[in-house]
């Protein structure tokens, strides 16, 4: 088993699970069928082609920063219909979001999805085709679980959210139950892809756990000491 390692970073991200239709609202971490559909757009996969061994991969994300959740009036206007009614819809976004996202599975797997994140077939999106992400977007494979890469990879946040925090930060993790089934709080959500086929969508539901993790942050500053970049905060 290897794991695959990636850093989900972009000025907007939209994670939906269960809107639809004029309200589309965003979970406050990545789906699994964000991640997947990110995944077979790498690979060259078409919206027909099956899925079900990227669906088959173990996820855990953590929060290396959490950024702020936009709203955005979203109109639309059909110049060779101006008359027609097209419905008003409140799209809502992610910004300045940092996430890590650790998926577990077979090498052999993981290995060709690391080579096509590198050089992917199709665009790569964060939710919405609209939210592109920022390199890199691949950080590392390992051989470790993705228990042990969530505490093993550096905190990921923007440089100066890095510097004006503490050496060691406590980030929010959201992960399949089989990452970390010791954890208690639990939820479903559904973002579980069995079909991205446009006239057969379905999705089924995920069990997940939430806790917290203490990460190194390499650019953090000792508690009490002084900081000669301060002034700076927000500016770098």
């Amino acid at each position: 088993m290897s794991t695959l390692v990636l850093r989900l970073a972009g000025p907007l991200q939209s994670w939906g699970s269960e809107s639809r239709f004029v309200r589309r609202t965003t979970e406050t971490a990545p789906t699994k069928s964000g991640i997947v559909g990110l995944l077979a757009a790498a690979q060259g996969r078409r919206r027909v082609d099956e899925i079900e061994d990227l669906v088959g991969l173990s996820l855990a994300v953590r929060v290396d920063q959490e950024g702020q959740v936009l709203r955005d009036f979203h109109t639309a206007h059909n110049p060779k219909r101006p008359q027609a009614n097209i419905p008003l819809s409140n799209r809502f976004y992610l910004s300045d979001a940092v996430f890590t996202a650790y998926l577990g599975g077979p090498s052999a797997l993981v290995e060709g999805l690391a080579s096509a994140i590198v050089d992917p077939a199709f665009p790569l999106a964060l939710g919405r085709r609209s939210c592109v992400p920022v390199p890199p977007l691949l950080l590392t494979i390992s051989e470790k679980e993705p228990r042990e890469m969530l505490l093993d990879t550096p905190l990921q946040a923007g440089r100066s959210q890095r510097r004006s925090r503490a050496r060691t930060v406590r980030c929010s993790v959201q992960a399949d139950v089989q990452v970390l089934p010791e954890e208690a709080s639990r939820r479903r959500i559904r973002d579980v892809p069995l079909s991205f086929n446009p006239e057969d969508r379905r999705y089924a539901y995920r069990e997940v756990v939430e806790t917290v993790v203490d990460v190194a942050n390499p650019d953090g500053r000792a508690s009490g000491g002084h900081d000669p970049f301060a002034a700076l905060e927000g500016l770098l």
